[in-house]
């Protein structure tokens, strides 16, 4: 089976804990204190990984830890930092939170890399506490500690044209014909079970890239059937050839199919309607166009399927929606439908179809309703902020983009950080430390 989902869950690695030791060498009988700090603990990065189509390596192991940072030792000895931890998906993987089912990230676009959780801070060893008034500390600073989330992640192909039509309607035959894509097909109901990808060349146009889109049938917007696992695919293309069997030969009447995969489509997602479709009538090559009776006015009879490409087009062409009579089998028709395709996309906006950010795991740490102080240190002119709440805000906090240091920001001004800083007097230019942070302050 095709493994487009999974769900895991990731860790991050705790930071070292600060060290607590002082000199002890021959003739030096009050040596100062000298632990080291503690390491940093390993992140959990998502990485595109180019040679992966599935996420089937997901279902077999579904817990992901990095490495925690090692405590600081005795005379100024660092911890070594935990090691960061890589996961590789393939690209057009949407990573969600489990429990919200919000995007914490899309891994398609220019987006080859995500930082999803940062490894603990380590803790500083005791020789940073040394002053004046104490200077033998019996304190150091614990390290921060590992941050932890259960993801839901979901594999949404990424192509510009999406085949859809109920199964069996000649749509990986369409495929192979037009592209470079070798899908298995064979004559019976679900032969496709996995999106499959091909490149259209198009000599004098814009090329793309076409999925075939496993067969939706009546309540796939529902979960009947395979339905969840076929319409995740469509959210990304720009365009929709709609494939349906003119001939009637799977006994359904063309017209009727057209009807219940465009109100699946719209029940699934009421946005996809809006992008442009196009109705490939194929089967052509089969249908009669010989006249099975006469009536009693001498006029010719024929079968219903000899006239389903021109109700077809009578309905839809007076709805904007362009209708093409194709065989897959044969060729006919094709070479025509691709270059209309490739007109639409080439006048449409070019931008990938990329899932928004959603679910920020800054956000969601429990930090609201620990301590923390705001004091200034008039030995290094400084204003100093600590405390538990201070420690696991930086923790959760990519400092590095720009959503993180939005936040941290926010986070400033709605615990009431600034203006506390405001009341001991600070002005523009002056510096806030935030244990191993610091940054001038202005308004």
């Amino acid at each position: 089976m095709f493994a487009d989902r999974a769900k895991i869950y990731i860790r991050s690695g705790k930071g070292g804990d600060g060290h607590v030791s002082f000199r002890r060498e021959k003739y030096v009988p009050d040596g100062g204190p000298d632990g080291g700090d503690g390491g940093e603990g390993g992140s959990v990065i998502f990485r595109v990984d180019e040679g992966m189509n599935t996420l089937a390596d997901y279902r077999h192991v579904r817990k992901y830890k990095a490495g925690d940072g090692e405590d600081g030792g005795k005379k100024n000895c660092r911890g070594k930092n935990g090691s960061d931890i890589i996961l590789r998906v393939p690209r057009g993987t949407v990573i969600k939170e489990l429990n919200s089912m919000q995007v914490i990230a899309d891994m398609s676009g220019d987006l080859n890399e995500f930082l999803i959780l940062k490894g603990g801070r380590g803790g500083n060893g005791n020789q940073h506490y040394a002053t004046s008034t104490m200077q033998a500390p019996k304190y150091a600073q614990p390290g921060q500690p590992a941050k932890e989330l259960d993801l839901y992640l979901e594999l949404k192909v990424i192509a510009d044209v999406g085949l859809v039509g109920f199964p069996n309607v000649g749509k990986s035959t369409l495929l192979t014909k037009c592209s470079n894509a070798r899908p298995e097909i064979a004559n019976y109901h679900f032969t496709t079970l996995s999106p499959h990808l091909g490149v259209v060349d198009v000599n004098g146009g814009q090329s793309f890239v076409m999925a075939d889109i496993p067969g939706i049938i009546e309540g796939a917007s529902e979960g009947v059937g395979l339905g969840f696992d076929f319409l995740r695919h469509i959210e990304r293309t720009k365009v929709f050839v709609h494939v349906v069997d003119a001939s009637g030969s799977e006994g359904r009447n063309p017209l009727e199919d057209i009807e219940v995969i465009h109100n699946e489509l719209l029940k699934y997602n009421n946005e996809l309607m809006e992008r442009p479709i196009i109705i490939a009538c194929n089967k052509t090559d089969i249908i009669s166009h010989e006249p099975i009776d006469i009536d009693d006015n001498g006029e010719f009879i024929y079968s219903p399927e000899h006239d389903y490409v021109r109700q077809i087009k009578e309905k839809y062409e007076a709805m904007g929606i362009k209708v093409f009579p194709i065989s897959s089998y044969t060729g006919e028709g094709v070479k025509e439908l691709i270059l209309y395709v490739s007109e639409v996309l080439s006048k449409m906006d070019k931008t990938p179809v990329v899932f928004e950010q959603e679910y920020f795991p800054e956000e969601h740490s429990s930090i609201s309703n620990e301590p923390y102080t705001v004091e200034y240190d008039p030995e290094e002119k400084e204003y100093v902020v600590e405390g538990p709440r201070i420690e696991r805000m930086l923790g959760y906090t990519n400092l590095d983009s720009e959503k993180g240091f939005a936040f941290f920001q926010n986070f400033l001004k709605d615990n009431g950080i600034l203006e506390q800083l405001e009341e001991l007097g600070i002005q523009e230019g002056d510096t806030v430390r935030l244990y191993g942070l610091s940054f001038d302050y202005y308004k």
